[in-house]
């Protein structure tokens, strides 16, 4: 019996030391991550489609002296343009209950015209026009992408779509984070080079027409 008492004692005295410990153990802060923030920024990039249709002009192309004729033809045709900020930019500081956040404007991330979408039936070419080679249609598909992409990075109202969202992103990152914890959380923003103005953007009033191309 007293065997069996001295075993439970040391069982007992060896669990308490345990839970010593385990309750004097700093704790690990939990707190927003540069790194998380930066993943939010590469998952929060934002797709458009665009449906253009883009002329190719090209003087005196073919023939010589007053027989020369120029060679014109349209092309349509689809495009994906791919929009956000760039995350390697973000940064972030947290004082206390102060979050400072520093993003970069949204920008054109990526674009292409979906090959998919071109057939025979998307060239058109003037009857009047010369000959139209596969190289002249290569030229065109060509200058169709830097139309796309000049377009792409005048379009204001998607460029705030894209850095808004990922903005929204970012608060509810540090605010589910706050819950947690059980802080709340004062979010700063630091605006680099044209990002306060694509922030101030209204896209309330945003109708659905101008936004159908956004995914």
């Amino acid at each position: 019996m007293k065997k069996i008492i001295s075993i439970l004692l040391v069982f007992m005295l060896a669990f308490s030391c345990m839970a010593c410990v385990k309750t004097t153990e700093p704790k690990q802060e939990i707190v927003p991550q540069a790194s998380q923030m930066k993943a939010i920024c590469e998952l929060a990039t934002m797709k458009c489609y665009y449906h253009n249709v883009a002329k190719y002009t090209r003087e005196d192309a073919a023939g010589i002296l007053w027989w020369k004729k120029d060679r014109r033809f349209w092309i349509e045709y689809d495009g994906i343009v791919t929009m956000g900020i760039d995350a390697s930019l973000v940064d972030i500081e947290v004082d206390n209950d102060t979050v400072t956040i520093t993003i970069p404007p949204a920008k054109v991330l990526g674009f292409e015209v979906d090959e998919t979408t071109l057939n025979e039936d998307s060239y058109i070419v003037d009857t009047k026009s010369a000959k139209v080679k596969a190289e002249h249609q290569t030229e065109a598909f060509k200058q169709a992408q830097d139309h796309m992409k000049e377009e792409a990075e005048k379009d204001t109202l998607l460029l705030a779509n894209a850095q808004q969202r990922a903005q929204k992103l970012l608060e509810d990152y540090v605010n589910n984070i706050g819950n947690c914890v059980g802080k709340t959380y004062n979010i700063k923003w630091i605006y680099l080079d044209g990002a306060k103005e694509l922030n101030e953007v209204d896209l309330e009033n945003t109708s659905d027409s101008e936004t159908s191309s956004i995914k």
